[in-house]
């Protein structure tokens, strides 16, 4: 299940859906007599293709997500008072264990933003322990990089096994038991994992980072397509298929 959830839904990101597109358009032009409805087709994917590289649209796309939960404030970022909670759980990504690159590049650029963001909370919040999860790759890496950045190995726990947010869910689980916990992810990912941990009755704070979609002045530049805006796009078509996937599966 696990694999055909990772293959199925790469058919619907924005590069390999426009593309399938073009196809069936190429061959409708190439052979068959439907010719209309060929070039139909690549006009839909071409424009489908140029919108998701847009600036806008795949801002506009991300930002009903990554706002779902405003940023968690404590005591020495906004003088507010900090959650009292034990744990602070920071969700794997990817990760390597390459051993001709540096240590800070064994983990994928937004998992080093999660990983900041839960050491500067656990510096914040005296007493607390951060839960490093998502796999051998993902955990060890991040696990690594906080004892270079000087957290005790004392207040760190690895979690090597999970492969998604769903088996993250369920580990941290018997874990944390009925104390709150602070949940750090991708602004994104938060509403799909807020929904995943809830389900398994923990009762989680968010903590978002590694926002995509931030409110900035608009420049001529945003005019055109980029390929960081089909990263953007494919990140929201990726959150959107796996609430609705989750949500089916009456796990949200």
């Amino acid at each position: 299940m696990f694999l055909m959830k990772k293959i199925i839904s790469r058919f619907f990101f924005p590069i390999p859906l426009s593309l399938e597109i073009l196809f069936a358009g190429l061959i409708l032009l190439w052979f068959t007599r439907r010719q209309k409805a060929g070039k139909v087709l690549m006009t839909v994917g071409a424009f489908f293709l140029l919108a998701l590289s847009n600036n806008s649209i795949s801002s506009a796309l991300l930002r009903p997500l990554e706002r779902r939960y405003p940023a968690l404030q404590t005591s020495k970022s906004a003088g507010a008072p900090g959650p009292n909670v034990t744990y602070i759980a920071v969700l794997g990504g990817f990760g390597n264990e390459d051993p001709k690159l540096p240590i800070t590049s064994h983990i994928s650029p937004d998992l080093m933003v999660r990983l900041i963001e839960g050491i500067r909370l656990d510096r914040e919040l005296p007493g607390s322990k951060l839960i490093l999860s998502g796999g051998k790759e993902s955990a060890g890496g991040m696990t690594k990089i906080a004892v270079m950045l000087g957290v005790p190995a004392e207040d760190l726990m690895q979690l090597s096994d999970p492969r998604d947010t769903e088996e993250e869910s369920r580990q941290i689980a018997p874990i944390v038991g009925s104390q709150k916990l602070i949940l750090v992810t991708s602004a994104s990912h938060m509403p799909r994992a807020m929904g995943l941990f809830r389900k398994r009755g923990l009762r989680p704070i968010p903590a978002p980072t590694d926002y995509m979609a931030p409110e900035h002045r608009w420049e001529p530049g945003d005019l055109f397509p980029d390929a960081y805006n089909l990263f953007k796009s494919q990140v929201a078509f990726y959150e959107y298929l796996g609430l609705a996937w989750e949500t089916l599966r009456g796990e949200i």
